[in-house]
């Protein structure tokens, strides 16, 4: 145990104090009733890493504040390492099926409760009192860091894309650090290495000019709810894979070795079972559902309506029918080349006895993905070993998170996704925690990170 991780261990208790006051904030983004408490969030941050030996400051954005933060006293020959977190969290209310009052939070069980805990005031609270940790034992840090911390994520995330892109200089790194992630099991660390990217549009069909008497012209109308399942009856094929022509032209081909590598991330049959609910597997079963969730790309119905749907029947040919669809991509597909191919597609095999409308969504995020075999990858596996306790195995994600994105593109640096949650912590539900242990152990490793980047 170093001299930073003993000073932790010691001041582990102030620690998980200090992170229920900044969990008491209910810094809920997404309604414009709580922008104070998003105020109070961003400066109980910044006041929080002025104490602690970091220059920092709010910066305020059309909506919520960003938090900057930096202690580049290891001078300009040493490694920078941007750490980013979030300060915002989903909306929450006890009557939604918490046990406890969601900004209230308390310790029980082995565990923090409250809103925040683990998505994420809680998982980028271990990098800060990482930092903490080396300076007040060594009294400075083995590389440069800064911190980026927003408080738009649940709601949107452009005021931190908008400022990425203007003072890129400012946010110049060696490698990015997030912890908004999680694995399955305690005892077995996970590093995301891919996640998808997305794309959206809302397909619509038009019939007739307005409801119609089925009894008077049903059989003489292409009823539209019935086109609309017929094009989307045709975007897939037998196998699970999209029909779509030129799809997969762009997909990046999975290695021997990345196929290797998710093989080991512990995910059976049986718990996707229990997670999904669904009776069995769907999909291209030429891949493991691990691939299909991280590596292979998708076109998913988001959702479809059309006619009458109050108590009791209605004996109509409806107006119209209209249904969202979302792609999820992966490494090398463009999101508005894919969303052209699909627009193109379901206009040639629309039936002319309807009219069709394809509306893009301005939602288009391409696939980050940071190589398994990079130095700051290595760095992060022996953080994990010697912080953790165990070496992490590696994983794609299925979901999204944009700002990855714009940190590799507009920064050019290697992004980590060193999580320190569990997937079933509740995070965007009721009774969302933190285990403890898990809390301080991420802290550890943060502190052995910082170690091994300053060797490289």
């Amino acid at each position: 145990m170093t001299q930073a991780q003993q000073y932790a261990q010691e001041n582990a208790a102030r620690f998980r104090s200090e992170l229920i006051d900044l969990l008491r904030i209910p810094s809920v983004s997404t309604d414009e009733d709580y922008a104070a408490d998003c105020k109070k969030a961003a400066e109980w941050t910044v006041d929080h890493l002025k104490a602690i030996g970091l220059t920092a400051e709010v910066i305020p954005t059309g909506r919520h504040p960003l938090v900057y933060a930096e202690w580049l006293g290891a001078g300009s020959e040493a490694p920078t390492v941007l750490i980013y977190g979030h300060y915002d969290v989903q909306p929450a209310a006890k009557e939604d099926g918490w046990d406890t009052e969601p900004f209230d939070p308390v310790e029980r069980d082995g565990k923090i409760w409250g809103r925040g805990t683990t998505d994420d005031k809680g998982q980028f609270f271990t990098h800060v009192k990482a930092v903490e940790s080396l300076l007040e034992t060594d009294g400075k840090l083995p590389v440069n860091v800064k911190f980026i911390i927003e408080g738009e994520e649940e709601s949107g995330g452009e005021s931190i894309a908008k400022y990425v892109h203007e003072h890129a200089d400012r946010l110049a790194a060696d490698v990015c650090i997030i912890s908004d992630t999680s694995m399955a099991k305690k005892d077995q660390p996970v590093i995301v290495y891919a996640l998808r990217g997305v794309t959206a549009f809302e397909v619509t069909v038009y019939g007739p000019k307005q409801d119609l008497h089925s009894g008077m012209y049903g059989g003489t109308v292409h009823n539209p709810a019935q086109a609309l399942a017929e094009i989307i009856s045709k975007l897939h094929n037998e196998d699970g894979s999209v029909a779509v022509p030129g799809f997969y032209d762009a997909v990046r081909v999975l290695s021997d070795d990345e196929r290797a590598a998710l093989e080991k991330v512990p995910y059976s049959e049986e718990e996707w079972k229990d997670d999904t609910g669904a009776p069995k597997p769907w999909g291209e079963s030429d891949y493991s559902i691990q691939e299909r969730i991280g590596a292979r790309p998708t076109l998913e119905i988001n959702g479809m309506a059309s006619g009458y749907w109050g108590n009791g029947m209605k004996a109509i040919v409806p107006e119209k029918a209209w249904a969202k669809m979302s792609c999820r991509l992966v490494a090398d597909q463009d999101p508005a080349t894919v969303a052209k191919l699909c627009q193109d597609y379901i206009m040639e095999i629309a039936p002319d006895t309807v009219r069709v409308e394809v509306t893009p969504f301005k939602v288009g995020t391409p696939s980050p993905q940071t190589d398994i075999d990079t130095p700051m990858m290595q760095a992060a596996i022996a953080a994990y070993e010697k912080g953790w306790g165990a070496a992490p195995v590696f994983k794609r994600e299925g979901g999204s998170l944009p700002i990855v994105g714009d940190f590799q593109k507009v920064l050019q640096v290697p992004v980590i996704l060193m999580g320190f949650g569990l997937n079933t912590d509740g995070l965007h539900g009721p009774n969302e925690h933190i285990h403890i242990d898990m809390f301080h152990k991420g802290i550890n490793t943060s502190i052995a990170l910082l170690d091994e980047v300053a060797k490289l």
